[in-house]
């Protein structure tokens, strides 16, 4: 067993014996790329998405200094047809980026790697005399040509340098060089089995090509037949729950929400864990070492960025172009760049289909308000502030109170979002009542029995509250709104939710500037 090469299952020993959700599947779908021109993976995902356990089933599966039958015997992979074929039959490199960047800044770092990987590979393989001057590559081909032996290489973190290191070292260029020696020649395919890698951020672009344009990548925003893996789904979610005896709606709200290719809704898997240990939800997103990250982006407020920020903190989506980004977090250039990177850390959600992102959940919701906190937006501060307010001012049935609200959003936000139609008043009043979303699921523009209702707040599985309907109007009365909700056959509609409803008629006077409120309630 060597530091490097054939580490043994120790690892994934481990995650074994804690609890552990089965995404041994992954395994089946690398081994159908082995000898064959798409041996070569790079798999991105955000922080605590799971990337270093995979890594590490992924070496106790292959590495053949150890018998993992055992571990694998009661998990899907091992009704795998190639499960026997593969299991514990290559010699594997494991290289976690984070070791040397953690410990080492200056611009040899790679030479460092490189002859670290390489004594350790000569170690393992003392009957094969490796040349002065050589590097591993030149090692590993010796190898390979004296032996027949073809490795299986595990890098962990591999974007590591990129994200750690200093913007301008040369480091990253030089890293990329390497990599491209060891994969992308003709030798490569002479030396490797297989190669997986896998980190935040997908393979650096040179121009518009990736530097290993022969690597298959996956990543949050075109996973491909990984999508399943990269995260948990509702119903290993609702397993786990009832395991441990935890609300599934619960855990839905604060960790759902994630698009990742043909998966609709995944949970964050470590903040679920969490959740589980805990017994408790609230974010941990925190715990991920990512805090600052969203405050540093978005304090650049490329071409209206921060107008975006509030707009998908009111429940909305943005169109992203996510092309041009180099995958660099030191050459963010434009606003899609600013929305790919948070895409790839997690702080969005990326529908493929539509070219939209959004906030997912609550958790990664509570890490924009500490970012719009660090950027000190005092306007939207104030506004979320007084959401509570609002929202129990609405339930008491407060008119004056709710309507003096709505001036105060109205008036906090105009020099951010324009006034002049009825989707920006629904977006400043997604935001008035941005505390709602605590006990309330907030749909904007709910489909009903006759049309839309602008916003609906419907309660959460356990909370004693009314759904709310609201309706917006400019230069009508409140009479009219209310009118309305009626006429569209809005109650009826809410009544599949819950019996206790309010209806909420808002108007607003363009002239005047103000607010008028009427509120209703209906038993059904």
């Amino acid at each position: 067993m060597g530091k490097y090469i054939n580490i043994g299952n120790e690892g994934f020993r481990k995650i074994r014996n804690s609890e552990y959700v089965d995404k041994s599947g992954l395994i089946d779908i690398v081994n159908g790329t082995l000898f064959s021109e798409q041996c070569f993976s790079c798999v991105s995902r955000c922080r605590r998405f799971g990337k270093s356990m995979a890594a590490k089933m992924l070496c106790a599966y292959y590495d053949r200094s150890c018998d993992s039958k055992s571990l694998f015997a009661d998990l899907a992979i091992a009704k795998a047809p190639s499960f026997e074929k593969h299991l514990n039959k290559y010699p594997v490199i494991y290289l976690d980026m984070t070791s040397f960047v953690t410990k080492y800044h200056e611009d040899s770092i790679i030479q460092i790697i490189d002859a670290a990987l390489k004594a350790d590979v000569h170690e393992a393989y003392p009957q094969v005399p490796f040349r002065e001057g050589n590097d591993l590559m030149d090692g590993l081909l010796q190898i390979a040509e004296a032996t027949g032996d073809q490795f299986v290489f595990i890098i962990d973190e591999w974007d590591a340098i990129c994200r750690e290191l200093h913007p301008n070292t040369s480091a990253m260029d030089r890293y990329v060089n390497w990599l491209r020696r060891m994969f992308k020649s003709v030798d490569g395919s002479r030396v490797f089995a297989g190669v997986y890698m896998t980190g935040i951020l997908p393979i650096k672009k040179y121009k518009t090509q990736s530097a290993l344009n022969n690597f298959r990548e996956y990543s949050m925003m075109s996973p491909g037949k990984m999508a399943s893996f990269f995260g948990f789904t509702k119903d290993e979610v609702r397993v786990i729950a009832c395991k441990h005896g935890m609300d599934f709606d619960e855990l839905e709200k604060w960790y759902d929400g994630y698009q990742i290719g043909s998966q609709p809704s995944m949970f964050n898997p470590n903040s679920v864990m969490l959740a589980i240990d805990e017994q408790w939800c609230e974010s941990y997103w925190g715990k991920t070492g990512a805090t600052d990250a969203v405050a540093n982006y978005i304090q650049m407020n490329y071409e209206g960025l921060k107008d975006d920020i509030i707009y998908m903190l009111a429940g909305g989506r943005c169109k992203v172009d996510p092309k041009g980004f180099k995958n660099d977090i030191s050459q963010v250039l434009n606003r899609d760049d600013v929305l790919t990177v948070l895409i790839h850390l997690g702080y969005l959600s990326y529908d493929r289909t539509k070219k939209e992102c959004y906030i997912p959940n609550r958790e990664v919701a509570g890490e924009m308000e500490e970012a719009i906190k660090a950027n000190n937006w005092k306007n939207i501060i104030n506004a979320l502030q007084k959401s509570e307010q609002l929202l129990r001012s609405t339930i008491e049935g407060d008119c004056e109170a709710v309507a003096k609200g709505i001036d105060n959003a109205h008036d906090e936000n105009t020099s951010i979002l324009s006034y002049n139609n009825e989707n920006s008043l629904a977006c400043v009043l997604a935001i008035a009542y941005y505390y709602a979303r605590n006990d309330y699921i907030i749909h904007r523009e709910l489909p009903t029995g006759k049309g839309f209702a602008d916003l609906v707040l419907i309660p959460r599985k356990n909370i004693n509250s009314p759904a709310i309907v609201l309706e917006l109007k400019y230069n009508h009365d409140v009479d009219a709104a209310i009118d309305q909700i009626h006429r569209k056959k809005y109650p009826a509609k809410v009544a599949e939710y819950t019996g206790n409803l309010l209806l909420v008629g808002i108007n607003y006077d363009k002239e005047t500037k103000t607010h008028q409120c009427k509120i209703e309630k209906v038993t059904i």
